[in-house]
């Protein structure tokens, strides 16, 4: 083993393979790309040659029959290589044809891809990690009555074909590793990326406890707005969902009121933070509570804005001034029509991605990519 002298490799696990599922297609140039560059800068030294190759990407082809059914090819070996496989359960852009119709690919389809392909590296890889950003099934962690855990159940799936890493970006429920505790299972966050994009694009903003402060949509993102609030130096607000309990309405309860625990936000901007967007009836509904209490300019920080109910809501609050910005990253997919709203600012993580695989590769620890409170506190308060 080869060390620079602060204790850092100098040479990777493995030669490194990356195998880009096509409903990441979107960010695998900059993936592939802030790799060689940053290995281009560095002084580390390639396990087989000097030269530092084009692409890391693996060609694969994902074939559908007429029935449905699929299979997926690897057109290059990979024996021997540190695989990453990166895929979007999320992206229902992705289409098939069945029995001469189209189908959209749902999250289902999305995971038996990512089998698919662990398949057909049929063990020959030296290591395999799982880059799910949208957590399959995140959503469906723990069981309250007579109901699947299916996202558990994957996981156990994934560790028993092998896999030794699997990584996502705000897992609904951490917890959920405890289905797979002798592999390596990591949930980051993208708050830095957040923060920066904010504070760049919104001009006007003033971090300063007497000019904004962060709130909770529900008290499940109470954890994720106080370490906003800590790190922006804010007050923090919080509301709390009262449902009805006696009905399920499109698979969940239906809520009757928002309360709100907190400083009074009049005159105030609100940054509104959570994990995800599903159809935003919570944040919109939110927004409009807080601008009858006079807050001032409303943002939503999330890292995956899904919007399944569309986004004709979210127009009509832009337009009312009900709503300034939201902010997501691109860790799912986000339709043309969306990136085209005014109200609409993407984050970009394709760097973090192609850091994190970096990192891997040479056996380095992603600890540090865990807290980011020291490079947020010198973004906006310079120390």
């Amino acid at each position: 083993m080869s060390l620079k002298k602060d204790g850092v490799k100098q040479r990777p696990y493995a030669d490194l393979g990356i195998i880009v599922l096509d409903s990441c297609s979107g960010i695998k140039k900059e993936v592939n790309d802030f790799i060689i560059e940053r290995r281009k800068k560095s002084n580390r030294k390639e396990p087989v040659s000097e030269e530092i190759p084009d692409s890391y990407m693996i060609k694969t082809k994902n074939i559908r029959f007429s029935d449905g059914a699929g299979k997926v090819m690897l057109d290059e070996s990979i024996r021997g290589k540190d695989i990453y496989i990166l895929a979007d359960v999320g992206n229902y852009s992705q289409t098939y044809e069945m029995f001469g119709k189209t189908c959209s690919m749902g999250p289902d389809e999305h995971f038996q891809d990512i089998k698919r392909t662990i398949s057909a590296v049929a063990g020959k890889a030296r290591r395999i990690s799982v880059i799910m950003p949208l957590l399959y099934s995140g959503r469906q962690h723990k069981r309250k009555t007579r109901e699947s855990l299916d996202c558990a159940l994957a996981l156990q799936e994934l560790e028993r074909m092998g896999v030794q890493n699997i990584l996502t970006f705000d897992a609904h429920d951490p917890r959920v590793q405890n289905a797979i505790p002798f592999i390596g299972f990591e949930s980051l966050h993208s708050t830095y990326e957040i923060v920066r994009g904010l504070v760049e694009n919104e001009n006007n903003l003033n971090v300063d406890r007497d000019k904004i402060m962060v709130i909770s949509p529900d008290t499940g993102a109470m954890d994720r707005a106080i370490y906003y609030a800590n790190v922006m130096r804010l007050d923090v607000g919080l509301f709390y969902k009262r449902r009805n309990y006696s009905e399920i309405v499109n698979g969940k309860n239906p809520i009757v009121q928002h309360e709100y625990i907190g400083a009074d936000v009049a005159g105030k901007d609100i940054l509104i933070v959570d994990d995800i967007i599903s159809s935003g009836e919570t944040v919109l509904d939110i927004a409009a509570e807080l601008k009858d209490r006079d807050a001032n300019k409303i943002y939503i920080a999330v890292t995956f804005g899904l919007f399944t109910e569309g986004i004709e809501r979210f127009d009509s609050f832009y337009k009312d001034g009900k709503l300034n910005r939201v902010y997501t990253t691109n860790l799912t997919y986000n339709s043309p029509e969306l990136l085209k709203r005014d109200w609409f600012e993407e984050v970009n993580m394709a760097a973090f991605i192609g850091l994190l695989i970096d990192h891997l590769n040479y056996d380095q620890s992603i600890s540090p990519f865990f807290d980011e409170t020291d490079r947020i506190e010198e973004l906006l308060h310079g120390n």
